[in-house]
């Protein structure tokens, strides 16, 4: 039985070289009650917004996809990107702080908006958990596609991370050369795979938990801007909204990154007695070059277009946990700061 999550930690040799090891377990019966988030992080640039994701001291980190910038069918590259991350000094304060858990997206999958095509997908695969330290006897493991689950937290004060893999199935996308969109919609396409599909219906089916987060690289809620989104997949994103009306989970919050923006959507389907909603946090390292507007019917409060990262905060005090999200920038301050009412 699996107890606890394994995640790298680092520490200095007597010469001064650092050897990462894998000896850091989280107790899965603890109470979160402060989870950071993120994504885009390129291993190459300025890592100084990790001192103020430690400062919020969370009891885990989420990553959020585009976890380094691979963009590569040589798996040596990958390999030295992640390492490369992984022994930053500034990356390891949270390494000595926090579990990690996480998805990809992208880049950190192996090509830009890349999708089952890619031929590197199964060696991408073992390096990407490698990297969040995920044991060698899990289940992600032994099959294809990296979707995992975790739920954390005694009964009555759990939270069920559902990690969505967007990547190693997804069917592809043909440009749009004659609108503003990157690309034509792939109407009757999927994003998940019939396994994924199979499983994510599993887990959300007769939940228990309290709480549900559901990782996901790409934005499912916004629809209305440009580029990479599950609306570019309508019938997989219809199928999506289906399951949650049918398997009604408790307190359904999606996280995505992508953007290199940040913003909160809200979405409530017809069948469904509460909303949905989905914290986009995105650009550890960077953000878009000027600023700018897009359209987001859904959106709550502003579009951040700064450096940034998310957290949930969790008071369980009540009988209906309050969840309190919040967007922060690289010397902890707060962009974005809402309630969510269910």
């Amino acid at each position: 039985m699996f107890l606890g999550l394994l995640f790298l930690g680092a520490c200095k040799t007597p010469e001064g070289k650092i050897q990462l090891k894998r000896d850091v377990f989280i107790d899965t019966n603890v109470t979160l009650n402060r989870i950071a988030f993120g994504s885009c992080n390129n291993e190459g640039k300025e890592q100084d917004i990790w001192s103020a994701i430690v400062d919020t001291d969370p009891n885990l980190w989420v990553w959020l996809g585009d976890n380094i910038y691979g963009d590569s069918y040589d798996m040596s590259v990958l390999a030295a990107k992640y390492d490369q991350q992984l022994r930053h000094p500034e990356y390891q304060r949270l390494l000595d702080h926090s579990p990690i858990i996480g998805i990809w997206d992208d880049h950190d999958y192996g090509v830009n908006d890349g999708g089952k095509e890619y031929r590197k997908k199964e060696e991408s695969q073992k390096l990407m958990l490698d990297f969040l330290g995920v044991p060698e006897n899990a289940p992600v493991r032994k099959r294809k596609g990296t979707y995992q689950s975790y739920t954390i937290g005694e009964p009555g004060k759990q939270v069920k991370f559902i990690l969505l893999d967007t990547r190693y199935f997804r069917d592809p996308l043909e440009s749009d050369l004659l609108s503003k969109q990157r690309y034509k919609p792939n109407v009757d396409g999927d994003v998940l795979g019939e396994k994924q599909w199979k499983w994510l219906e599993k887990e959300l089916t007769d939940s228990k938990a309290q709480v549900h987060i559901i990782a996901s690289s790409i934005q499912l809620i916004s629809a209305e801007h440009y580029w990479e989104k599950w609306a570019n997949f309508p019938k997989a994103r219809k199928r999506f909204f289906d399951l949650i009306e049918k398997t009604k989970p408790a307190l359904p919050l999606i996280l995505s990154g992508d953007r290199h923006i940040a913003e909160l959507s809200k979405f409530q389907p017809d069948g469904l007695d509460y909303p949905i909603y989905e914290l986009t946090s995105s650009g550890l390292t960077h953000t878009w070059s000027s600023p700018g507007e897009e359209a987001n019917q859904h959106r709550i409060g502003s579009l951040v277009i700064k450096r940034n990262f998310g957290l949930l905060e969790i008071d369980w005090s009540s009988e209906l946990p309050k969840l309190q999200i919040s967007v922060r920038g690289t010397e902890g301050q707060v962009f974005l700061d809402e309630t969510l009412s269910y």
